[in-house]
């Protein structure tokens, strides 16, 4: 799937209030096809604000239908924020969060001075200018399996902070500059705060050794603060071989 995340509270359900989010309106119109309730497991919750390009999901079906009709019959019910970009009947051994073996991430932001006009709540916003590769240097201090406490939100559930991060680059394209990061999981806001802290080595105001202290330290106050949401994007999930997914990633921004 692919959202426009900027009008939901995030991909789960909420009932307490009940807000609109992603999982409840794929649910309702999964269900319209399917003529019976359904509940969809994702391979990573994205948080209010966020957009995906390649979210996967999966869900249990007690009725034959055409993958056609799990795709176009789906978008026919869903507000054109969402949509559905492929559906694959698959074994019961498959679990979009279990078999995800890396989830990527591009963070976006616009280093202008002037704030972006059409593309408001798709990307987030630096007026000064950033040097990108001091953002990129320091960035390479992420990979490998760190405890990645410092860049923790207080809120993050997860039974351990240590994650696996495979690799992590920043470029730039012309006035935005694209942070991607691709790990085994992540933690609660884990791109968001890294993405805050970066743009605090890219404007100059800690050096380039300051992620390393970061990581370092495990404390997130001393970290910088956690990246608006607009500029964040799940863009791929990967899985095994043996499951035979399409590889859909559909581009983004550019110069």
């Amino acid at each position: 799937m692919e959202y426009n995340g900027a009008a939901y509270h995030g991909w789960q359900r909420q009932t307490k209030p009940p807000v609109p989010t992603v999982q409840a309106e794929l649910e309702r119109a999964i269900a319209f096809v399917a003529n019976h309730d359904i509940s969809l497991i994702c391979a990573g919750r994205t948080d209010a604000g966020v957009h995906a390009t390649g979210q996967v999901a999966h869900f249990e079906v007690s009725v034959e239908r055409e993958n056609k009709a799990w795709v176009m019959g789906v978008n026919s019910q869903l507000p054109p924020q969402i949509r559905v970009l492929w559906a694959q009947e698959l074994s019961s051994d498959f679990h979009a969060r279990f078999s995800a073996t890396a989830r990527r991430y591009q963070y976006w932001i616009h280093n202008n001075p002037v704030k972006p006009g059409i593309f408001s709540h798709m990307l987030s916003h630096y007026a000064k200018p950033l040097d990108e590769q001091r953002m990129h240097q320091a960035a390479q201090a992420l990979l490998g399996e760190q405890d990645c406490s410092a860049f923790r939100a207080i809120a993050c559930e997860s039974n351990t902070p240590m994650r696996n991060i495979h690799k992590v680059s920043v470029r730039r394209y012309g006035q935005r500059i694209c942070i991607e990061i691709q790990a085994n999981a992540f933690l609660l806001h884990m791109v968001r705060n890294i993405a805050g802290s970066l743009m605090e080595v890219g404007v100059g105001s800690q050096p380039v050794e300051w992620i390393q202290q970061l990581l370092m330290s495990k404390d997130r106050s001393l970290a910088a603060a956690t990246a608006r949401p607009d500029g964040l994007y799940l863009i791929a999930v990967s899985y095994p071989g043996e499951f035979n997914l399409p590889d859909i990633q559909p581009p983004l921004f550019s110069a």
